[in-house]
């Protein structure tokens, strides 16, 4: 297996850090592991209780996020995005309770900062989902 993270430009790195922890339910400070990977990220700790601009998924099974400061505007759509499933991709839900599942969470997220791009999907397509963007323009889908 091969240790990654993802890594986001950024004008403003602890903004995104901010949003993006509440968005995924990440954490700025890496689990605990023992001598595993996350144990070098707690030694660049020194001494500090968390990292602004870097998050972790806190069961530790998801990949870190660095969010790099960049001098220059987000130019374009993005050619990698994140998606979201708040319905947890359960086929046996509703069109209407995926709906409502999809725009309580596209709530959330607006209140942080999001704006909504785009709605999809009607009762004939089983799919709904929505488009949005971070607070630096960064899209990502809500399903």
């Amino acid at each position: 297996m091969v240790f990654w993270q993802l890594t986001v430009d950024a004008n403003d790195p602890a903004l995104l850090a901010r949003f993006w922890a509440e968005a995924l339910g990440y954490r700025a400070v890496p689990p605990d592991g023992g001598e595993t990977w996350w144990a070098h990220y707690r030694g660049r700790l020194e001494g500090k209780s968390a990292f602004a601009d870097r998050l972790f998924d806190p069961a530790g099974a998801g990949p870190a996020i660095w969010f790099q400061q960049v001098p220059e505007e987000k130019a374009g759509k993005n050619r990698l995005h994140l998606d979201l499933y708040p319905t947890g991709r359960d086929d046996a839900l509703t069109f209407g309770q995926r709906v409502e599942i999809v725009e309580a969470r596209v709530a959330e997220l607006v209140e942080l900062g999001a704006s909504v791009q785009h709605r999809f999907g009607t009762e004939d397509e089983p799919d709904y989902y929505v488009v949005l963007r971070d607070p630096e323009g960064n899209e990502f889908c809500v399903s």
